[in-house]
């Protein structure tokens, strides 16, 4: 029992927290070890499984960080940006491997995470599904081998209380159509068009967001060009695909050095970014 890691699941109270929390419980390669949510919560002394509306699980949710971390293998973060970069610290000096699956991290904390990973494991993607993931190395693929004739636009839904726009995995295809044509992002991308825009940039990567009722996820990616279309899409019907990435990266970081890693390093497709 004791070569099975534990697992912490923190914002263990939210959507994806339950999900995670059903997760690893459910896994026999992972045992959860502690659930984390915020200071005050009515779920604070109380077992999680009774928490959910469900049997007992033998893991009580807490608030105190500092001893939640001290305690675990690994970690699955779905919170919030300031959270997470928080956790960031405590998990690096914990030695445990930190999944991150938050969204809207602006550059700021982007290195603040990168200078975590320097001391353990980070695995950060802006989707951990394998479909998503897969999605993201043809969008590369498929951008590289189409010139500047073929318009890219990313099209993204979410449910109506996703707060962050356009979504982390709008951003990753995004990063990828761009890194398909060599060049980066920042330099082509166009958000929120409204008004008298005038015509679109020859190379120019926009994106589209939809929110509405309980959409889980849908992503497009359409490459426009004279004449025809190319569109690449993955929807996702259920968040359980998320909680089991997420899981899978937690014990694939198991014995990892440290850095900064990503999904498609989990699923053997990419490259770590060391220190």
């Amino acid at each position: 029992m004791t070569d099975i890691p534990g697992i912490l699941v923190t914002g263990g109270a939210g959507r994806m927290g339950r999900m995670l929390i059903r997760a690893v419980a459910e896994s026999r390669e992972a045992r959860l070890c502690g659930v984390l949510v915020r200071p005050g919560h009515d779920w604070v002394g109380r077992d999680v499984g009774e928490a959910m509306g469900g049997p007992a699980l033998g893991v009580v949710a807490g608030d105190d960080a500092v001893a939640a971390f001290a305690g675990a293998q690994g970690v699955i973060d779905f919170t919030t940006p300031e959270a997470t970069l928080a956790h960031a610290e405590l998990a690096a000096q914990a030695r445990a491997v930190h999944v991150i699956g938050t969204t809207g991290i602006d550059e700021g904390g982007i290195a603040a995470i990168r200078r975590a990973a320097r001391h353990a494991p980070v695995v950060m993607a802006g989707n951990m599904s394998l479909g998503v993931n897969l999605l993201v190395g043809l969008t590369r693929r498929v951008a590289a081998a189409l010139g500047e004739d073929f318009d890219i636009e990313v099209v993204e839904a979410h449910h109506r209380a996703k707060v962050d726009a356009p979504s982390g995995t709008a951003l990753m295809l995004g990063r990828a159509a761009a890194e398909g044509r060599g060049v980066p992002l920042a330099s082509v991308e166009e958000r929120g068009r409204d008004g008298m825009t005038g015509p679109r940039r020859a190379g120019a990567i926009g994106f589209s967001a939809i929110r509405g009722g309980d959409i889980v996820g849908e992503h497009d990616v359409l490459f426009a060009g004279p004449g025809e279309r190319v569109v690449l899409r993955h929807v996702a019907t259920d968040r359980a695909i998320f909680a089991r990435g997420a899981l899978r990266a937690a014990l694939w970081g198991q014995g990892r050095a440290e850095g900064l890693y990503d999904m498609m390093d989990v699923l053997g497709l990419g490259e770590a970014t060391r220190g």
